[in-house]
């Protein structure tokens, strides 16, 4: 039996990740422990990260407080493979580290919810016990980005073509949450997934 039942929650961007994390949060009262958060912090003010963007690409990176202009690094990441390669490289041992004390922390024979956008990109699947991808239609995913993001067709599929494809993520699932219908439809896969015993689905 697993004493920590770790569920790693991924799918492409804009397919629903937070949809499902606030339910296992609110509903099921589940730890969650997101990526996109630590990852937010490991570049905050002062910290060594923004200290080598700045270098690397220059103080037009920062915003009037001294914080960083995610959009406008956005804007480099997303085009230009190598650099977000780059940045990755920066950013990721630290947000693995977060989720190591995090996980450690967890009482036994306890679940918890690690959303990690880039799982497999990050090469961080050995953190879980299980892997959940949230999969909605590519036209789909793509309008909810643009519409969200305020970005254009071009931006959006920059953004999703950056990414690994979610077909392959979900042949690499445990669990794959289709996002293509109504959220009673989506929230009812989720009770049956944190139902079953791992085991069972393998």
């Amino acid at each position: 039996m697993i004493n920590k039942r770790k569920i790693g929650l991924t799918g492409g961007i804009a397919t629903g990740k937070t949809t499902v994390s606030n339910y296992l949060k609110n509903q099921h009262k589940l730890p969650v422990f997101d990526a996109d958060i630590y990852a937010r912090e490991a570049v905050q003010i002062g910290s060594e990260v923004l200290n080598q963007i700045v270098k690397r690409y220059g103080s037009d990176l920062l915003l009037p407080d001294r914080s960083l202009n995610r959009p406008k690094l956005g804007e480099i990441v997303f085009t230009q493979p190598q650099e977000k390669q780059w940045l990755e490289a920066q950013i990721h041992p630290q947000v693995r580290d977060r989720f190591l004390r995090e996980i450690a922390a967890l009482p036994e024979q306890s679940t918890a919810v690690l959303v990690i956008p880039l799982l497999f990109e990050a090469q961080m699947t050995d953190l879980v016990t299980e892997i959940w991808v949230v999969s909605c239609p590519g036209d789909r995913q793509i309008q909810r980005l643009m519409e969200r993001d305020r970005l254009t067709l071009d931006q959006a599929r920059a953004r999703i073509n950056s990414q690994m494809p979610l077909s392959e993520k979900c042949s690499r699932a445990d669990v794959v949450l289709d996002n293509s219908s109504t959220v009673a439809h989506l929230i009812q896969q989720i009770d049956v997934a944190l139902m079953q015993d791992r085991d069972n689905r393998k």
